[in-house]
């Protein structure tokens, strides 16, 4: 019994270590991608924010503010998310009225692109946008409320116990070991054609998109998850990290453009 505990114990921290490391790298390829595609104008108006910071280096900032005591990011946290019930459309369910994802990122960007809002509002402003466009190119952010996104359905990834949410915000990116910045490099080989057509999305395509991806996710099937689940949707991630770099990209040439 002592054997056992000693050796789930070390398989927690062993997954713990892991979620960390992997569930920041999503964020900073999308983040290092947009940055690589800035115009002039946004890159300089980022720069007068941020100073020598880069995208990538405050991309995750959003979600270690969750450790922040102040009343503020306890309610900021549906700000990560957006909920909508199986069977139904966006259209049709009815906002949160303490904010979702989608009314966090209207509310920067009219930060961003306010001429009276002060230098600190920009700068949580554009931080806190660089986290959500990530957010919104993954499925599960726009999951049931019912199981919390999917951290309730519980699947077995390999030989680990584990949750439908994880999959997709650590364990498929994880297993490809890589940096952000080769993972970056990887995947920045869109045509200037596919980018004009990923910038021509709206938000609410977004929104979109992610709900027919998260139906999708949530067929689990037998809910054990190997390499056959790999091989099924590492395209799929791929192109969600890719899109949500090269919108994101967009989103700030267009904002500081104005």
């Amino acid at each position: 019994m002592r054997v056992f505990l000693c050796l789930l114990v070390t398989v927690n921290l062993v997954w713990v270590q892991s979620a960390v490391a992997y569930e920041k790298t999503g964020h900073r390829v999308v983040a290092e991608l947009a940055e690589r595609y800035l115009s002039e104008v946004a890159r300089n108006n980022i720069r007068e924010i941020l100073g020598n910071v880069s995208l990538a280096e405050v991309a995750n900032w959003a979600d270690e503010m969750k450790s922040n005591p102040d009343d503020y990011w306890r309610q900021a946290n549906v700000y990560h998310y957006l909920n909508v019930p199986a069977g139904e459309t966006f259209e049709n369910t009815p906002r949160n009225p303490a904010g979702d994802v989608l009314s966090a990122y209207e509310e920067f960007m009219a930060t961003l692109k306010s001429a009276e809002a002060t230098r600190a509002e920009k700068e949580h402003a554009l931080k806190f946008l660089v986290h959500i466009v990530g957010d919104m190119h993954q499925p599960m952010h726009f999951g049931h409320a019912s199981d919390h996104g999917g951290n309730r359905v519980k699947v077995m990834w390999f030989e680990e116990v584990t949750d439908l949410h994880s999959v997709w915000d650590i364990f498929l990116i994880d297993k490809e070991k890589l940096s952000f910045t080769e993972w970056s490099n990887f995947l920045d080989k869109a045509t200037p054609e596919q980018i004009i057509e990923y910038q021509k999305a709206t938000p609410i395509d977004w929104i979109h998109e992610g709900l027919v991806m998260r139906d999708m996710v949530y067929a689990v099937g037998d809910r054990n998850f190997s390499w056959g689940y790999v091989y099924k949707y590492r395209p799929v991630i791929r192109q969600q990290l890719l899109k949500g770099g090269m919108r994101l990209a967009g989103v700030l040439n267009a904002v500081f453009a104005e």
